[in-house]
């Protein structure tokens, strides 16, 4: 579906599933004499450059290693990627992907027959969800998902699933940032997901690799990509070159929830616990966040906020809109106490609230 979907940097992004997404460091030294001379090679300086030959079999072993863990999702208004999660037949995607479906046809990306696979559980607050084959073809295996707590701004990095409906696909890029919060554009204008902890990649990411896989050259899952960043000089097209992928961490944690209980049990995602809406003033200007319901014993009714409440500011973080809140909340975890601004009736007052979880 072609939807439009810190660090803490607030960003706009979209959703990609189709028809519906080692730095080397080197030092100089010098001779120990004080006569001037050629400085003596030491190992890592008589080390050659490394060779394009070297880079692009490595570049070849990754692919051969994990395009067999990558298949194309088949919905019957999206088309999407996914990464084979354990031998059972298990297959981590988007929930974007999956949309409202609950059956699909799944294609290897090395080719094969189209194999018919089911919905177990989708958790869309994380924009994740896993299928499960109903056989397991031949050839399928699972991937390898690597610590993504380790990746850093320069790894080189490949993206792979089936953009456009190009099944097999691989692009090339580094991780150009780590820890961006991102807010996904929903469907119809709604709010969509907000996800912290994500990886920036310049990997390019088009519609159809959404639920695909971002692999270091350790050939192991370090993300699953997700978002293009939307530019609005674009007509809020996708920005070339910025691309952000669900950490694997996160993958793994959600994934393991839903394949032993069928749902997510812990979320580890922090909540003020309130049902709200965006509050304009009268020139519609964004404002802050109406409280319709603080739910009995959440963490929001426990420090005294009520229906009727206009939250403004939450830490240090000026609280506008639901999406505001959401990416404020999003690089946080459940029990932190944090200092609530809020406006009742003409009085603004302040709270500490030990934060719930989703």
């Amino acid at each position: 579906m072609d939807v439009t979907r810190r660090a803490r940097a607030r960003r706009l992004a979209l959703p990609l599933a189709a028809g519906a997404c080692a730095v080397a460091l080197t030092a100089g030294c010098s001779s120990g004499s004080g006569t001037p001379a050629a400085p003596e090679r030491t190992t890592s300086q008589a080390a050659a450059p490394r060779a394009a030959n070297d880079l692009q079999d490595d570049y070849q072993a990754v692919i051969k290693d994990v395009l067999p863990s990558v298949v194309q999702i088949d919905a019957s208004e999206s088309l999407g990627s996914g990464v084979v999660y354990d031998d059972r037949g298990h297959i981590v995607t988007n929930a974007h992907v999956v949309g409202d479906e609950r059956t699909f046809q799944v294609t290897a990306a090395t080719g094969g027959q189209p194999v018919a696979a089911r919905l177990v559980a989708a958790y869309p607050e994380q924009d994740l969800a896993v299928i499960k084959l109903e056989s397991v073809p031949e050839g399928l295996k699972p991937a390898r998902f690597g610590d993504s707590s380790a990746v850093q701004m320069g790894h080189i990095v490949l993206a792979m699933g089936s953009p456009l409906g190009l099944s097999g696909s691989v692009t090339q890029g580094i991780v150009s940032a780590t820890g961006r919060t991102v807010s996904e554009g929903g469907a119809g204008g709604g709010t969509g997901a907000t996800i912290g902890n994500m990886v920036q990649t310049s990997a390019a990411i088009n519609p159809g690799n959404s639920g695909g896989a971002l692999v270091d050259l350790d050939s192991e899952v370090v993300g699953i990509p997700t978002l293009a960043a939307a530019d609005p000089q674009m007509g809020g097209g996708a920005a070339p070159g910025i691309g952000f992928a669900i950490p694997a961490s996160m993958v793994k944690t959600v994934a393991d929830q839903i394949i032993k209980d069928g749902k997510v049990t812990d979320s580890g995602r922090a909540a003020l616990d309130i049902t709200g809406r965006t509050v304009l003033d009268d020139s519609y200007e964004p404002m802050g966040v109406a409280v319709v319901e603080a739910e009995p014993g959440g963490a929001a009714a426990d420090a005294g906020l009520r229906a009727g409440d206009v939250i403004t500011r939450l830490a240090d973080d000026d609280i506008t809109t639901i999406t505001s809140l959401a990416e404020s909340l999003a690089g946080r975890s459940p029990g932190d106490v944090v200092t609530v601004t809020y406006v009742r009736g003409d009085t603004t007052r302040k709270a500490e609230v030990t934060l719930g979880e989703m």
